[in-house]
């Protein structure tokens, strides 16, 4: 599903070139909503710190080892300490569609569950 997105390069207020996402009129409809994704969980932060992504793909050959594109990672938001696992898990959260802040991923789960 999330696959579903395009790119095109656009200037931002500095005249910097980068690639935007382009989401399909399907991706739209999930905006704002809950849903459930399958796939990895990538700790993102510092030992103790508490931010995630989460990958359809295992961490060795995830988005962040070059061996995918940004589409299959998730960006989480949780309260919830989740313990890196090697296997897939299920998670729950409120999608949101990013294409305005370049210091976040496309994606973002907010409200997260583990399922």
């Amino acid at each position: 599903m999330l696959a579903q997105v395009g790119f095109e390069k656009k200037k931002d207020k500095q005249g910097y070139v980068q690639d935007v996402p382009v989401f399909t009129q399907y991706l739209k409809e999930w905006h704002g909503k809950r849903i459930q994704l399958k796939g990895y969980i990538i700790p993102a932060g510092e030992v103790g710190d508490e931010r995630y992504m989460f990958s359809a793909l295992p961490f060795n050959i995830c988005y962040f080892c070059g061996a995918a594109g940004p589409e299959t990672v998730v960006e989480l938001e949780t309260s919830q300490k989740i313990l890196f696992s090697s296997k897939p898990m299920v998670l729950e959260g409120t999608l949101f569609l990013n294409v305005s802040d370049i210091n976040r991923h496309m994606y973002i789960l907010k409200q997260v569950e583990v399922k």
